[in-house]
């Protein structure tokens, strides 16, 4: 332990009372400049020796020098003694002083530890970096994790993933009643209210909850956690900058890069988050507002369109592509999601381009153009949401202070290593190649500190689910048609409804459809693409599946539960692989 953590420990054995401070940090440092002046020994600086015998003792604790063992824990008993002697000093004859943790955890803090060592630093914690940080603990590496925010979990955990499923979910639970689906079930409730602040308190709840897990996580995995903003200085340093101005430097071995993403701007279009709002705003809106403008029909602003259009918004995607979902969506698929969708009460503008948005008195008016012909029309909105992807979050790293160049994306370029030009720093998550998806990062993130340690570093990015976490989910991994297609590969094509599903039959919850491709050939499962109930759970199957190479025969001969959703999943591989399903 520190001097500060033992004084600490023993201010708690004591339990003493807690005071309020009655000196100022300037009067105890007065009192340091007196102490400091008296005369102390100090070992003299040895000869240098060979880096396997010596270590360089930082700057804020020594002068730098390089000290043999035995001269370099004299050089540390000795200031440590410094340490104490200048607290003892400081308040001697103030009790109130001497009981007071605070004080000692400044002195300590700030004056003497503004740089650390460490075997690994990691640039951000959201699901790539946390997970990193968690791992490469366990491995037993000295980790220290660089957050900018406030709270720990990224973009994922505070303004992403986890808030909008929470209003995705409860959402649901509302339409449910208001839109007599209970009722048709026998359950009668009137006069269905909805409170928009408790429901935004769910979510922040269940935010606060998750975010102050993984906290407890960096504690319990003795993970060093600094709040400020990660540059990297060298090759094996990085410094924080904190909020208050002040600098905390990290002498480390591996550097890692988790910064993640942000918002793609849309020109000419500026974002205020009450009127022309982003993903962010859109999760914190303080009423449901009358008229919902969608700028992109890809997974957010469907997932963010349908939590408003389920609350009461009149909801209006306008997409440049001709189809919804985003990349990687099977073409069959997205046009019975967009059926579904506007069943449920969403428009869509497909194959148009906005021109331009500007508030008005009301609210936005917004002047789109068809992709086919040319003509234009305005559309009034109470809310724009303006939701085009995002962009590698890489600026102000100091990148270009080892010599690392962004690709046109401005992503780190990295080998299969997920190492940079520079061999002492990588990069995983939303600021490298490939979808921007937590989940990746977590994978990535993991391989990536076992490969720091000598591990076998892979992933198979064609074995990455997605999933849009809509009502029916749509979730997919693998290959879709169009691709194979492209390819020339020779494939078979199973299918199977959940409308002849007995466990979505029960439930009542038969929209969508299990999709799966397999090799003509070898039967080996090449893709698989779910709409319907619990797609987002299902597709875990499939991804077991492929990233072992499973043939569709494999999955259609495991037993699976009855009844269950999953049987849909089984039945369009008995389709893949012998021609027709057993229930359909």
């Amino acid at each position: 332990l520190s001097a500060g953590s033992r004084n600490r420990k023993r201010i708690k054995e004591k339990k003493v009372c807690r005071l309020p401070i009655c000196a100022s940090e300037v009067d105890l440092f007065a009192a340091h400049e007196t102490s400091r002046k008296r005369n102390r020994t100090r070992p003299p600086p040895p000869s240098p020796l060979p880096s396997s015998e010596s270590k360089r003792i930082p700057p804020a604790l020594g002068n730098g020098r390089i000290y043999p063992p035995a001269a370099r824990n004299q050089h540390y008993t000795i200031m440590q003694c410094n340490i104490r002697y200048l607290v003892n000093v400081a308040v001697k004859g103030n009790a109130s002083l001497r009981n007071h943790g605070a004080v000692l955890g400044a002195l300590y803090g700030r004056y003497y530890s503004t740089t650390h060592d460490a075997d690994l630093v990691v640039i951000g914690s959201g699901p790539g970096g946390y997970v990193a940080s968690i791992k490469a603990a366990q491995l037993g590496m000295k980790t220290v994790c660089i957050e900018k925010n406030d709270t720990l979990g990224g973009t994922c955990l505070n303004v992403g993933c986890i808030p909008s499923k929470a209003l995705l979910n409860n959402s649901h639970y509302y339409h449910m009643a208001h839109s007599g689906d209970l009722a048709a079930r026998g359950i009668h409730v009137e006069n269905v209210r909805l409170d928009l602040d408790v429901l935004m308190g769910q979510k922040t709840k269940a935010v606060k909850s998750l975010t102050g897990g993984i906290a407890q996580l960096f504690k319990k995995n003795k993970i060093t956690h600094i709040n400020g903003f990660g540059t990297i200085t060298g090759p094996n340093t990085v410094v924080a900058k904190k909020a208050d101005g002040s600098e905390e430097t990290v002498n480390t071995k591996n550097i890692l890069i988790a910064t993640g993403s942000e918002v793609t701007p849309f020109p000419g279009i500026e974002v205020d988050e009450e009127t022309i709002v982003s993903s962010t705003g859109a999760l914190k809106l303080k009423a449901v507002p009358r008229r919902l403008g969608l700028i992109g029909a890809g997974v957010i602003g469907l997932e963010l369109g349908s939590v408003w259009g389920r609350l009461g918004a009149e909801v209006t995607a306008i997409e440049f592509l001709s189809t919804i979902g985003g990349v990687g969506i099977d073409q069959e698929v997205s046009k019975n999601f967009q059926k579904i969708l506007t069943k449920q009460g969403m428009k869509f503008m497909l194959g148009t381009k906005v021109m331009s948005a500007a508030k008005t008195g009301s609210g936005v008016s917004v002047t789109v153009e068809s992709v086919k012909d040319g003509s234009q029309q305005n559309l009034e909105f109470d809310v724009l949401l303006v939701c085009v992807g995002r962009r590698p979050y890489t600026e102000g790293l100091g990148l270009e202070n080892v010599g690392i160049v962004k690709d046109d994306r401005g992503r780190v370029p990295v080998n299969s290593q997920f190492q940079t030009i520079v061999p002492s720093v990588y990069a995983i998550g939303d600021c490298i190649h490939g979808p921007m998806l937590a989940h990746k990062a977590e994978d990535e993130g993991i391989v990536c500190v076992e490969g720091m340690l000598g591990g076998h570093v892979h992933i198979d990015y064609n074995c990455v689910p997605s999933v849009v976490y809509t009502h029916p989910e749509v979730a997919w991994v693998g290959k879709n048609e169009e691709e194979l297609k492209a390819e020339g590969v020779a494939y078979n094509v199973g299918k199977f409804p959940f409308a002849a599903n007995s466990r979505a039959k029960t439930n009542n919850d038969t929209d969508g459809f299990v999709k799966v491709l397999a090799d003509k050939q070898t039967d080996r499962v090449l893709g698989v693409h779910i709409i319907g109930p619990a797609a987002g759970e299902l597709i875990n199957e499939s991804v077991l599946a492929m990233e072992y190479g499973a043939s569709a025969e494999d999955v259609a001969r495991v037993c699976h539960a009855h009844p269950t959703c999953a049987e849909a999943l089984r039945e369009a591989h008995t389709a893949a692989s012998f021609g027709k399903p057993i229930n359909f």
